[in-house]
């Protein structure tokens, strides 16, 4: 594990990957998506909480559900992208944690403290979406993160019962680049990083 992967890898997942706006019509399989979840699911979370939970939006009655919440620049593509993700999290992650997390019994710390595991689930909820985003390009797919939607919305429809809350959404497909903007800077070390 200590040899660094190939360029063509790197460049694959991050320097010369895209955020897509708009995608092929070509399907996205269900063994797709499994192989999909199985890679990113091994992505590090904090005491292997694992609050992600990923709702693949891809029939066309799922895609009508999913319109509503949309933001008017986020409609189209959505609706014409192979799939879209939501990326939630779940609430009470820790239900799972005796079984995921055998070390200590956790589950008590995050069960008596709501303010800590909604942080939790946040900031590991996003990490998992990220590893999402990397596995799937790693399959060869491209990916359009969004966060231009109405969460309480995608909540009543999808996570009727409360234990779920949307986090962020990704669409997923194999990309044409002709719906992409020029590809913006990034920040360099010495302004976004520092050795101490």
């Amino acid at each position: 594990m200590s040899t660094p992967a190939a360029t063509s890898a790197l460049d694959l997942a991050f320097a010369q990957a895209r955020t897509f706006n708009k995608f092929t019509t070509q399907a996205v399989s269900d063994d797709t998506l499994r192989q999909l979840y199985d890679l990113a699911k091994w992505g590090p979370t904090s005491m292997n909480t694992q609050p992600g939970r990923f709702i693949f939006v891809r029939s066309p009655a799922a895609k009508a559900r999913l319109a509503p919440a949309l933001a008017a620049g986020n409609l189209d593509k959505s609706m014409a992208a192979p799939v879209t993700v939501i990326v939630a999290q779940d609430t009470q992650f820790y239900e799972h944690l005796p079984e995921q997390f055998p070390a200590m019994n956790a589950k008590p710390m995050f069960e008596g403290n709501a303010a800590l595991s909604q942080a939790t689930a946040t900031r590991n909820s996003t990490l998992q979406g990220a590893y999402l985003i990397v596995a799937a390009r790693l399959l060869g797919l491209d990916c359009g993160p969004m966060s231009g939607f109405d969460a309480a919305k995608v909540d009543a429809e999808f996570f009727a019962d409360g234990r779920f809350k949307a986090n962020f959404l990704i669409n997923l497909g194999y990309g044409d680049a002709s719906g992409n903007h020029p590809r913006g800077p990034r920040l360099g070390f010495d302004v976004a990083a520092h050795i101490l």
